[in-house]
């Protein structure tokens, strides 16, 4: 997708995800990605505004590595 400058990059070479973006990306469905997004241990949000949210890209992947089991 693109960004405010009109320029395209991959998934897999942007900084932040839309919340669509991180699912698709990460193979969660959007539902369980916003349940893990509400756990204490969750360090992948970044809180844009009052209710814009966005997901760190790398913060994600280390977490999915270091997390055998995401339960809702």
């Amino acid at each position: 997708s693109k960004n405010v400058t009109g320029i395209e990059l991959p998934v897999n070479q942007k900084l932040n995800l839309s919340i669509p973006e991180a699912a698709a990306y990460s193979g969660i469905g959007v539902a369980t990605l916003r349940n893990i997004m509400k756990k204490a241990d969750c360090n992948f949000v970044i809180k844009v505004g009052k209710k814009k949210q966005v997901i760190r890209r790398k913060q994600l992947e280390e977490y999915l590595e270091t997390h055998d089991e995401l339960c809702e």
